[in-house]
């Protein structure tokens, strides 16, 4: 269906990969593995058609249509739900061709409500509306205007519109970057059962172990199409590498032996011929490779300066925005060697949790309780945001630290792979995985006894995660953890918690048990909405009661509805401000030499506006958590 042939691809003039020859057939699962930079992306790009390869020719099957996930999201005012409708194209044609219909027309409408019924077209919405719910979205949010998300809901958006496409080949890009772990399973599950072919770049390995039945992997300029899911093309790699590393081995032995007898010999008249020989014999050889570290990530966490215990207590707090509860009565003590996983459903209030341990969410009610000398690292995505843009590496971890050398902070970041000039660029310069890893170095740099990580493995590569899980093992100190990466998970945690109904409570199964758990509460969610029906059915019509129930509701939602609405215009505004300045920017006489206070101070103007606009976005963000909150729980407003 889709084929490589001789395919290369250079940027920047180095190669990425090259000599790629492989066929990916109809009905494959295919997953496009390898570390960031090496060239996944583009292979992307060449096939949707939007990048041409420096050499070589890819060629896919001519019926074959291709969806892939938008990455921008129109602010619109359309619903949530026909915007996900939208990516039925098909459906939407026939749709659009029936009601241009004239009554005259009666035979073609006839035949286009027929091609309808064939394309799924009376069961669009139930499909639209179970992509949503399986990827977080309350069933109230099915009608809210797009431009009523915030980016990564949006996000979220895109990947259900994409999912909703009847299109033969569908190609993903790190959908789970966004989701939270119950998501993520659900995905895993629609993913298994879709027919069709997916080519799917993830770093997360339980993941692609559950979706996929090929691998693509792109290493060291080379790219393999290996039969089976990502631990079988970790077997095959591994075998490969040992035959690799023995061939070197004899190789080098017996290049050092051809050598050996041309260094004695050569000047030896009677060996002199043998010599010769033995030296073209050593030309013809060539080069064998050696197996290169697979990790260029060295970096461990630092013991605490101290360790005291316990490290913070919460004893009945009441935790949320505002004054409303997204948490109640929530007890708990993180002691010394703690390391908790916590799970729930989206919008549970896992975050809400992790905020209130930090200290940057109030509690509404009872009392947060550090030790003395607690030291807290925290990571979170808009952490990452808040970087200053206009300093490179080198410079925030000097920051951190002035009294480090230059050698000292070199040394220290190439352990987080910022080697050379790399830990010169600016932070506005580097992708998204590169600046989670220097958000991650200054959390160690920072000499924490207590971790909290809200989702740390966002935008990092299979070998980035390994190293993180890896440096977490060896920790010293407390941890709490959000992920959707089971693997960390399974690697770094010992106890599980779990954020439902309002409360926190420990979790006594493991994560197979919890992934149990979440399909017998969306069952028991479809056996409450069939019981309500039921009800409803066989009650008398109460109408003044219903209208009261209603206006009660919307007085309820009425404050929290308008606080959402205050943070959207906050967020519009300084989106728009910060779109002002990076106008500013892309003025190419203001990077003149004599502009160059000029260019600080738009650069300085340029940090403020994106603080504010990730400010403006986390209030709306907990706004809209508030009122998802205060929604929830009451079927008859759903």
């Amino acid at each position: 269906m889709l084929s490589f042939k001789e395919v290369a691809c250079r940027r920047d003039g180095k190669r990425l990969f090259g000599n790629v020859n492989c066929v990916i057939h109809a009905g494959q699962k295919v997953g496009l593995t390898g570390a960031n930079g090496t060239g996944k992306s583009s292979l992307f790009s060449m096939i949707q058609g939007t990048l041409e390869p420096d050499s070589g020719s890819i060629s896919l099957q001519q019926s074959v249509s291709i969806t892939h996930v938008a990455q921008e999201t129109p602010s619109s005012e359309r619903s949530a739900l026909d915007y996900v409708v939208d990516g039925d194209a098909l459906v939407r044609q026939l749709q659009k061709s029936i009601a241009q219909c004239t009554d005259e027309e009666g035979e073609r409408r006839a035949s286009l409500l027929a091609d309808l019924d064939q394309a799924g077209g009376y069961t669009v919405l139930s499909r639209a509306g179970a992509l949503l719910n399986g990827l977080g979205f309350a069933t109230s949010q099915h009608q809210w205007p797009v431009s009523r998300f915030s980016g990564g809901w949006r996000m979220r958006l895109n990947l259900a519109q994409a999912l909703m496409s009847p299109n033969e080949l569908l190609l993903l890009d790190e959908p789970t970057n966004h989701l939270d772990l119950d998501a993520v399973l659900w995905l895993e599950t629609w993913l298994r059962q879709r027919e069709g072919t997916l080519i799917l770049v993830s770093h997360d390995r339980e993941f692609l172990d559950a979706v996929t039945n090929m691998t693509l992997h792109i290493e060291n300029g080379n790219v393999d199409l290996v039969t089976g899911n990502y631990s079988a093309f970790e077997r095959w790699r591994a075998a490969r590498l040992s035959n690799q590393q023995s061939a070197h081995e004899k190789a080098q032995a017996r290049r050092r032996e051809l050598q050996g007898f041309v260094d004695r010999f050569r000047a030896k008249a009677t060996k002199a011929r043998q010599a010769q020989s033995r030296l073209k014999m050593l030309e013809r050889m060539g080069e064998t490779q050696a197996v290169r570290p697979d990790s260029p990530f060295t970096f461990s966490f630092r013991a605490p300066d101290s360790n005291p215990n316990p490290l913070l207590v919460l004893q009945q707090a009441a935790l949320g925005y505002g004054n409303t509860s997204v948490l109640e009565n929530v007890n708990l003590t993180i002691q010394s060697g703690d390391r908790i996983g916590l799970l729930g459903v989206n919008g549970a209030g896992k975050s809400t949790l992790i905020k209130a341990l930090t200290g940057s969410l109030a509690l509404i009610s009872g009392n947060r309780v550090p030790a003395q000398k607690l030291r807290i690292g925290y990571f979170a995505q808009h952490q990452v945001d808040q970087l200053r843009s206009d300093q490179s590496p080198l410079q925030a971890v000097t920051a951190h630290d002035p009294t480090l050398s230059e050698t000292q902070a070199r040394t220290f970041l190439g352990t987080f792979g910022f080697v050379g000039d790399q830990a010169l660029q600016s932070a506005s310069t580097l992708s998204g995985g590169e600046r989670a890893r220097l958000a991650l170095a200054l959390i160690v740099q920072a000499r924490p006894n207590l971790l909290l990580l809200d989702e740390p493995t966002n935008h990092l590569d299979i070998v980035m995660r390994q190293a993180l899980a890896d440096a977490l093992v060896g920790f010293d100190g407390a941890l709490m953890v959000i992920s959707h990466d089971r693997t960390m998970l399974r690697t770094v945690v010992d106890d599980l918690w779990l954020v439902a109904a309002g409360s926190v409570t420990p979790f006594d199964d493991d994560l197979d048990g919890y992934a149990r758990w979440l399909a017998s509460q969306r069952q028991s969610a479809v056996d409450d909405a069939a019981t309500i029906r039921g009800v409803a059915d066989s009650l008398p019509a109460d109408r003044r009661t219903r209208k009261r129930l209603d206006a009660e509701k919307r007085a309820q939602l009425a404050p929290l509805n308008r606080a959402v609405t205050q943070h959207e215009r906050e967020l519009d505004r300084a989106a728009h401000c910060l779109a002002e300045i990076r106008g500013k920017l892309s003025d190419d006489g203001l990077y003149n030499s004599d502009r160059k206070v000029k260019l600080n101070d738009i650069l300085a103007e340029e940090v403020a506006a994106r603080r504010a606009v990730d400010a403006a976005e986390e209030k709306l963000l907990e706004s809209m958590e508030a009122l998802e909150s205060a929604s929830n729980g009451d079927a008859d407003y759903l």
